[in-house]
């Protein structure tokens, strides 16, 4: 199956599978921070959109524990970068009709949650097939470590997604049953 027919698919369980109220508990993000001894304070996030797991509540908490958070704002020639947000900040709706961070001050997170359309026991991430994160990612570790975390129901794994040298891996991928690292 190629990534279009998968991505179809399951979005189409995503949609179907929302009125659950799933939801991934905080605790799983500051068991990562924990077992990795991770000391930074920057945190980049995402608004989620398309039946997404909804990482509002986490980044929440996580500002509640004085982290610093960031959104992503698409920038020209198909960019991404990360500006410093708060849950009292305005948002302004992108081009994608997503709500996005009116600039603020620019960041590069040390701890990155991934929204991603499916996944497979490698922690290879499929997206929407814009390549936003991908190319972020990259670029993010061209600079500095980052540990990104994938966020995604359960039933969003399947058995290999068909990857490209572009696709960036996750070094983990969190649902509501498990942790993959």
């Amino acid at each position: 199956m190629n990534k279009y027919n998968i991505r179809k698919k399951i979005i189409k369980i995503r949609k179907n599978n929302i009125s659950k109220n799933i939801e991934i508990n905080p605790k799983k993000i500051f068991q990562i921070l924990k077992k990795y001894n991770f000391k930074s304070k920057i945190i980049g996030g995402y608004y989620p959109t398309n039946f997404e797991i909804d990482d509002l509540k986490i980044l929440d908490h996580l500002e509640k524990e004085n982290y610093i958070i960031s959104l992503p704002k698409i920038r020209k020639k198909n960019q991404m970068d990360f500006f410093e947000w708060s849950n009292e900040d305005p948002l302004q709706i992108n081009n994608f009709g997503i709500p996005e961070p009116v600039f603020k001050t620019l960041i590069y997170p040390d701890f990155l949650l991934v929204p991603l359309v499916g996944f497979d026991k490698n922690l290879n991430r499929l997206g929407y097939g814009g390549g936003f994160y991908d190319r972020y990612i990259s670029k993010i570790k061209k600079k500095k470590k980052v540990i990104t975390v994938g966020l995604a129901f359960s039933f969003q794994k399947i058995n290999k997604i068909p990857i490209n040298q572009h696709d960036q891996r996750l070094d983990f991928i969190v649902t509501e049953s498990e942790i993959l690292e």
